[in-house]
């Protein structure tokens, strides 16, 4: 891991890790900031586990080539447990012209590994979102 793209320490390190991660653009990057056996839950609410599945899930972001931005609203500790509200948006304009303008609030839990390190264990970034039950 390059020191670069180091892993927090201390929860409030979280965010900073997260956006040093995800604005690399670089999945194999970002699945470093994942627990084995992480999730991503995806815009429709379908959790995506394993890192193939979560690799696809950071293209779809990714192939937008612009910076995530992030607030963080809450972050709530239990012992080696996080609990983080963010408010996060992607805007500008694409390579190819597209505007875009993604804003959302996640919901998200990470938890500090044996090495001291707080990685995602739950990344739910539509997480306050109302889903249609199906």
């Amino acid at each position: 891991m390059s020191s670069f793209y180091p892993l927090a320490t201390v929860p409030e390190g979280i965010v900073d890790s997260l956006l040093a991660h995800i604005n690399s653009l670089d999945e194999d990057i970002m699945l470093g900031f994942y627990e084995p056996g992480a999730i991503l839950v995806s815009a429709d609410g379908t959790p995506q586990r394993g890192a193939a599945a979560i690799r696809s899930e950071l293209t779809k972001y990714f192939r937008l080539g612009l910076p995530m931005a992030i607030h963080a609203r809450h972050i709530f500790v239990a012992g080696d447990i996080a609990s983080l509200v963010l408010d996060w948006s992607i805007t500008g304009t694409t390579a190819d012209g597209t505007e875009v303008n993604m804003v959302a609030t996640a919901n998200d839990i990470a938890r500090r590994g044996a090495d001291g390190c707080w990685r995602y264990l739950i990344d739910n970034p539509f997480g306050t979102a109302v889903r249609a039950e199906g």
